[in-house]
């Protein structure tokens, strides 16, 4: 997919875009702006800091470099899925 960041290359101060599935009602996805920052516990790791809460950045998590791309990459894996927000 055009524009996604490979997770182990990002870097503390980078914005990145992320297709948010709510957990609470799976059905339910919004593409969030987080910030990659510092990890908290671990100096020399970064974390993805998003709804004021740290989160371990994980191999296979999907980062986008801008929301539009994470709206089409969202359309090509959910498409009769509404977008929600």
């Amino acid at each position: 997919m055009d524009d996604m960041m490979d997770p182990k290359e990002v870097q503390q101060g980078d914005d990145v875009y992320i297709i948010y599935r709510n957990p609470h009602t799976p059905t339910v996805a919004n593409i969030k702006q987080a910030e990659i920052v510092q990890h908290p516990h671990q100096p020399n790791d970064v974390a993805l800091f998003l709804h004021e809460t740290f989160h371990v950045i994980e191999e296979n998590d999907a980062l986008f470099t801008s929301q539009e791309a994470a709206e089409r990459a969202y359309q090509q894996l959910f498409p009769n899925q509404p977008l929600d927000g």
